[in-house]
């Protein structure tokens, strides 16, 4: 088949997914949607993870996900990785009574690709789709700013104002949502709330870090079209895929990223421009280039991983990529970037059997970037987490250390602890530290980091925070242990939580979160009354702060100070 032959059939394959929202089911690659039951009957009360655990570890029927249509509902989905275990749980399900409620279970009919449907909604309904970038009144270079950093053309002191009464408000709710679900507490909220001006706890003014541009030292741009879809950009994507557009938006004028990772952004654009490979097409999975994820250090150390769908690409033509990029940033134009350490990742799709072929290759350069905060010296391997602003960091850790207050006599209990930067930041100001986290990699880059720094007071174990923390805590060799929790987004797995409770050694927690509203629930769980659930004494918020890590955004981190209920009543 000659090149021109094979363009007109890939652009009459595109065009024809694009008018079929159900095309993506006869993909290759795997989708929750191809093998869904629906489950209904479901008791008035429940909670997914019973609901979980009744379908994976009761029923043992192995599904990937559980989708309730919304909060509440008396119906939900539940998707699963082939007919065959579809078909098994369809067959067990129905019929079984739980939770006195007798449970009815059938296959449920897949979803339509919400970009395509959009699509078809705006032409039958003989309008053309206009994305928030087409719009005349903003360009893609301001609707990109609005998207990424919405408060991008407010003075800063009005942004931390804004902050400080958005951290009001959450604590005012979380106070609100103990009484109604601590009635025990009530005589010790009422007292904190007149003490506080209707708050549960202090609330410290909120704190910055001095540099409020170019701060992040990670981004991950999307590799797409423009929002004409003529020319291949490296950036942020306009509007979400549900919305109907995949355009991508200019990263060249965003305050909030650093000079050096524009100008390889940009550099590498040409690469990939003249490499003849089309960017990744999210509509019908075709092309190559998904990804760019930038790090970077006050040292301007620079890496780079450079995201790739591997398709149908043989082993020697990925190895020439490899080779094409090396040469490039090494010795070719995009030598000006200075790159300092460059991986290539194939990015692949899960599979129907439900793997994943990603792999990352290192390619050129050291194997990490150095970074240091506080005084101490930390390497970023390409996945390790490391907070993204680098200044706004040390802010954080000195609040954290402070509203913890330890002693010699002090074991701090670092969950989550990544790179272990949070446990050895804290290491001199107390006895021991104990880290716990989930990836392996970051569990070698804390003890590598710990030595790098000549600090012989922490260990770091590695394994999920529910499952290890008991046996953990039972290490601590000081009197008082003070954990300190910076979990992802959704907040501390309840098993970890429970065990934080009923350790009786444990007086003092410290939570971090970046995002509040979903931390929530973690934080009235811990002030509940003592239960045959919720042992131990109820951990109480005493003391908050907020830190903006992210300037010209809306997002914010918080510290809360918990200590025991006997302990803050004193």
């Amino acid at each position: 088949m000659s090149d021109t032959n094979a363009t007109e059939t890939l652009a009459t394959s595109v065009a024809e997914n694009e008018k079929n929202p159900y095309a993506y089911l006869e993909r290759d690659d795997f989708t929750s949607e191809k093998y869904k039951i629906e489950v209904r009957g479901l008791p008035k009360y429940y909670g997914i993870g019973e609901f979980k655990k009744l379908v994976n570890e009761k029923l043992d029927l192995q599904s990937c996900k559980v989708k309730p249509p919304r909060k509440g509902s008396s119906w939900l989905y539940v998707c699963f990785r082939n007919e065959e275990c579809r078909q098994r749980a369809i067959t067990t399900i129905n019929g079984i009574l739980w939770k006195n409620s007798k449970l009815t279970a059938q296959a449920a009919k897949p979803a339509p690709d919400p970009f395509v449907k959009r699509k078809l909604e705006e032409e039958s309904s003989n309008k053309r789709l206009k994305t928030d970038a087409e719009d005349p009144n903003c360009s893609p270079t301001d609707r990109i700013k609005f998207i990424t950093t919405p408060l991008w053309n407010m003075p800063y002191p009005d942004q931390l104002e804004l902050k400080q009464k958005e951290m009001r408000s959450i604590l005012m709710k979380i106070g609100q949502q103990m009484l109604v679900e601590s009635k025990g507490l009530s005589e010790w909220i009422y007292s904190q709330k007149k003490l506080y001006d209707g708050l549960p706890c202090k609330l410290e003014n909120i704190l910055s870090a001095d540099v409020t541009e170019a701060y992040r030292n990670k981004c991950e741009f999307t590799v797409g079209k423009d929002s004409e879809q003529s020319k291949i950009m490296i950036g942020f994507r306009l509007s979400t895929y549900a919305s109907g557009s995949t355009a991508v938006g200019p990263i060249d004028d965003l305050c909030h990223i650093p000079e050096n990772m524009k100008i390889a952004v940009k550099i590498l654009e040409t690469f990939i421009r003249e490499s003849n490979l089309e960017p990744f097409n999210p509509v019908d999975h075709s092309g190559y280039w998904r990804q760019v994820t930038a790090r970077t250090t006050r040292a301007s150390h620079l890496m780079l991983i450079v995201g790739i769908h591997p398709q149908d690409l043989s082993s020697d033509e990925l190895e020439e990529l490899k080779s094409q990029l090396r040469i490039f940033f090494e010795t070719g134009k995009g030598a000006d970037a200075h790159v300092t350490s460059l991986y290539f990742q194939t990015i692949d799709k899960k599979s129907i059997g439900g793997e994943s072929s990603d792999s990352l290759y290192h390619v050129s350069g050291t194997e990490y970037i150095e970074e240091t905060l506080l005084g101490m010296k930390f390497r970023v391997s390409p996945q390790a987490f490391f907070q993204v602003n680098t200044l706004g960091a040390e802010v954080l850790y000195k609040a954290a250390i402070d509203l913890a207050e330890p002693t010699m006599d002090t074991a701090l209990l670092d969950v989550c602890c990544g790179t272990g930067t949070i446990g050895l930041c804290f290491s001199k100001h107390c006895g021991e530290v104990l880290g716990v986290e989930i990836i392996p990699d970051a569990i070698k880059d804390a003890k590598e980091n710990a030595i790098k720094n000549d600090i012989t007071n922490c260990e770091f174990f590695v394994g999920k925070a529910e499952d290890i923390l008991l046996p953990v805590i039972h290490r601590a060799t000081k009197s008082n242990i003070t954990a300190i929790v910076d979990p992802p987004r959704a907040g501390l797995h309840q098993k970890a939580l429970l065990t934080l409770r009923k350790s009786k050694k444990l007086n003092r927690l410290v939570y971090i979160s970046c995002d509040p509203r979903a931390a929530m629930r973690n934080l009235i769980d811990l002030a509940r009354p003592s239960s045959k659930q919720y042992l131990g004494d109820p951990l109480v918020p005493v003391k908050a702060i907020a830190v903006d890590m992210f300037p010209h955004t809306k997002h914010c981190e918080l510290i809360l100070c918990l200590e025991r209920l006997s302990k803050a009543m004193k």
